[in-house]
């Protein structure tokens, strides 16, 4: 049974890509870190997609290794033949972005676990249960890899799959361009040649640039070369144009690359062209192995080379299914991809990792209620948001969709400790009480301290704001909003807004709604919202509204809850739970409150507190799980 569509096989690396752009290589001072390689890009970018993609490759026993499987996994990519490789290190690749037209890179691949794969990690069953093998040609420049790469494809065509080959010519990478020409792209070689024209016949579909159909023709004509390749493989041959977009040849070469069948190009700006033909790649595959003609896969790649071309890094830059649709329907607004702010909120909003359909949260971000216990001090503080974090441990046990709301002045121990646990974090930067609203000071006036902050985290943003408020109050607290949101996506953070009207001046049910759609109207797209427990179905109601209306791909609401009662709480949940979009509850007080002002007195132990704050927890977990399951229930 074909359980997968693809599966990729060959390098597997992590890229360092310079984070400032318009300077050389030698003077990049920071680097962001995305999965790299030409198969495992495809199959990441085939993940987003929606095919089942799988990858074949090896990676260290070490950070970057573990970084690649579990950054595949979030991707949606089968890792079952991703292997560890307890001798070898992760290639890593170092890049950059100096202008238009010069993208320096240098490879470390020197033995590198990639490169030790071995026809022992080619698994028969596993390669039967795939639709389509795709290999890309740096794993044919050495015997051994090469060995791998043609055992899969021939189990791929004896199990009736289709095959593909991404030349991906690097010169460099076959030895037979120097260390400091990682930019490169073509370089006459007749034992390259040789080489690919040796396994050409077992591809039905071969994509490359004209450069590359040229190493793979033996010929710099590039009609010439395309006949050579074509007197040896019977295979669909795509050659890409750069600017002009691609053609694909699937019986005999004509005269002109102007008489190849074509799809829609897109006229964008020019930004990065590194990993642009591994996003090509990813569009045509997905349109190749649903049926579509060749013109439309073509339109598919054309536009996911375009994404690429127009963003930062590789993998990242990839769209994802809803993307890809909603672009191809809505066309180019700004040829600059990434200035797009509509198109880039799609992005970031349809591309975000991790399951967090339910929000079960203990929240002892807070601070100033802290210091005021009798008995408290800093230190004692930071003891007893250990003793929380293990008291949700106690109850998670590790299962999905829980998280907590931790502060890093005086919970940095608990912090830093819920780190690779399967958590949701969320990290206050409002001081607390603050009105108008002020930030914590390690973020800094220009909100730099994020740039410090786990991608992991959620900044989560507390504002004490009412429509009634005067004019200047409302102006101050929205540009501290604005900014901090900006702030949020520039480090690649998700956002989570707060808003406690109540606290202000008397509510109805139109306030929170009103709330909502102003900071929608400012522009600020908030990943996540967090809100009183209304009172009414009609106030849920207003903010649901008035948050789908603006943002079809919200996280969702976690409830918040204002020390109230547990009792409370629960009949609360009930009405919470009827909107789909409100995904849990992100209490503190109302757990933690009676255990801390008797710890911080000495009144009970460290067991003692967690026992009871873990049976708090468990107890309001347990209501809301039933408050969801009742509205299903009544829903089935």
């Amino acid at each position: 049974m074909k359980t997968l569509d693809l599966i990729t096989i060959g390098r597997s690396s992590v890229d360092l890509y310079g984070a400032q752009v318009g300077g050389r290589l030698e003077d990049m001072g920071s680097f962001n870190k995305y999965l790299g390689g030409s198969p495992t890009n495809i199959a990441a970018g085939t993940a987003r997609l929606g095919l089942k993609s799988a990858l074949i490759t090896r990676v260290g026993d070490e950070h970057m290794g573990r970084f690649v499987r579990e950054q595949l996994q979030r991707e949606g990519v089968d890792v079952t033949a991703v292997t560890t490789d307890p001798e070898r290190l992760t290639a890593l690749v170092i890049l950059g972005i100096r202008d238009e037209n010069q993208f320096p890179l240098v490879f470390y691949r020197e033995n590198c676990a990639d490169m030790a794969i071995t026809e022992d990690d080619i698994d028969a069953d596993f390669i039967a249960s795939a639709r389509c093998v795709c290999a890309t040609g740096t794993h044919l420049s050495h015997p051994k890899v090469e060995a791998a790469t043609l055992k899969a494809l021939k189990l791929a065509k004896a199990s009736g799959a289709l095959t593909a080959l991404d030349i991906d010519y690097r010169p460099n990478l076959w030895g037979v361009a120097g260390h400091g020409e990682g930019e490169s792209r073509f370089v006459e070689s007749q034992a390259v040649t040789d080489k690919l024209m040796s396994t050409l016949h077992l591809f039905d579909l071969i994509v490359g640039t004209e450069e590359e159909f040229h190493i793979a023709g033996g010929s710099t004509d590039t009609m010439e070369a395309l006949r050579a390749v074509r007197a040896v493989s019977g295979a669909t041959l795509v050659c890409k144009r750069g600017a002009l977009g691609a053609v694909a040849f699937s019986g005999d070469i004509p005269a002109s690359l102007d008489d190849g069948l074509t799809g829609e190009g897109f006229a964008i700006e020019v930004f990065n062209v590194l990993g642009a033909g591994d996003g090509f790649m990813s569009g045509l595959l997905k349109g190749w192995l649903t049926g579509e003609d060749w013109s439309t896969a073509l339109k598919f790649a054309n536009a996911c080379g375009a994404f690429a071309v127009s963003r930062h890094g590789c993998t990242p830059a990839y769209p994802s299914i809803d993307e890809l649709d909603f672009f191809l329907e809505r066309g180019v607004k700004n040829p600059a991809l990434r200035k797009d702010k509509e198109l880039e909120q799609v992005h970031w909003a349809t591309n975000r990792k991790g399951d967090w359909s339910t929000m079960r949260v203990l929240a002892f971000d807070h601070r100033l209620q802290f210091e005021e216990m009798d008995g408290a001090t800093e230190a004692k503080i930071g003891a007893f948001k250990n003793l929380c974090l293990d008291a949700l441990g106690e109850v998670a046990q590790g299962q999905p969709g829980y998280g907590l709301l931790c502060d890093s002045r005086l919970g940095r121990g608990a912090l830093y400790k819920a780190a690779g646990q399967g958590l949701w974090i969320g990290h206050p930067v409002e001081w607390p009480g603050s009105r108008p609203l002020t930030l914590e000071p390690e973020i800094g006036p220009d909100f730099g301290g994020l740039s410090e902050w786990p991608r992991a985290h959620v900044v989560k943003v507390l504002c004490f704001y009412h429509p009634d408020d005067t004019d200047e109050m409302k102006a101050e607290q929205e540009d501290t909003v604005v900014r901090l949101y900006h702030s949020c996506r520039r480090n690649n953070l998700e956002m989570l807004l707060e808003v406690i009207p109540s606290k202000v001046a008397p509510t109805n049910d139109a306030t929170t709604p009103d709330i909502i759609q102003r900071f929608y109207d400012l522009g600020v797209y908030p990943d996540w919202w967090k809100l009183e427990p209304f009172k009414t179905e009609a106030a849920w109601a207003g903010a649901v509204d008035a948050i789908t209306r603006n943002d079809t791909n919200t996280r969702g609401i976690v409830v918040l809850g204002l020390d109230a009662p547990a009792a409370e709480l629960e009949a609360s949940f009930a009405l919470a739970a009827k909107f789909d979009l409100v995904k849990g509850f992100a209490v503190g007080r109302t757990i933690f409150g009676d255990a801390a002002r008797a710890w911080m007195t000495g009144a009970i132990t460290n067991e003692e507190a967690i026992d009871q704050m873990a049976g708090k927890f468990e107890k309001l977990c347990n209501a809301w799980d039933t408050a969801r399951a009742a509205v299903q229930g009544e829903d089935a």
